[in-house]
């Protein structure tokens, strides 16, 4: 289907702060023919994001980051979490300039060779956010300590794992968050190929 397959009836802003929410009346051509009734959505509008793994090819190590998150605490899980570096994309970044951006702001580190590995939507039903999804070289020889912006109060600790702890916490699903999931999935399979990649001055 495309967009001549659904129509926005009304659509107003019901909450604008940090974060705006925007409530639809819309309606959409149905699999078995005609159109559906017209049907309200709420969708939760923070912009769009980007994150990177960051990868040493040379200690065959991921540089990761722990935060306080609300979410995973309203949740009701650890809000603690174990991520890949990551930010919004202000007005005219490019993705990869905020990936860049991240790195120095979150973890002290600067990037070298990036490649994407994807772009997803976080959560389809109620969220507009597009997350482009990088891994990025590093040097982790300097990596480490705790970083983040004062005026955002952001309180993040540096962690360098090897890349072989890093499926292994995959595997027993220590990994709970989105990025991290498709990132580690990611780097499980082209593992091999990127190091060795990478490894080529």
């Amino acid at each position: 289907m495309t967009e001549d397959d659904y129509e926005i009836l009304e659509r107003k802003t019901v909450c604008q702060s940090y974060f705006r929410i925007d409530r639809y009346m819309l309606r959409h051509r149905l699999f078995g023919g005609g159109w559906s009734q017209p049907l309200m959505r709420e969708v939760f509008e923070r912009g769009h994001s980007v994150a990177a793994l960051l990868y040493d090819p040379h200690a065959d190590v991921v540089v990761l980051i722990e935060q306080f998150r609300a979410g995973a605490m309203a949740a009701k899980m650890g809000p603690w979490l174990i991520e890949c570096v990551a930010g919004i994309i202000d007005e005219g970044e490019k993705p990869e300039d905020v990936a860049r951006r991240e790195a120095v702001e979150e973890c002290g580190c600067t990037l070298g060779r990036i490649e994407p590995i994807g772009e997803f939507l976080y959560s389809t039903g109620a969220c507009s956010e597009v997350c482009h999804l990088f891994v990025g070289e590093v040097d982790s020889s300097n990596a480490g300590g705790v970083f983040g912006l004062a005026d955002e109060h952001e309180d993040i600790k540096t962690h360098i794992v090897p890349v072989a702890t890093a499926i292994e916490w995959l595997d027993s699903q220590k990994i709970d968050n989105a990025a991290m999931l498709i990132a580690v999935s990611w780097l499980a399979r082209h593992h091999t190929a990127l190091r060795q990649r990478w490894l080529v001055p």
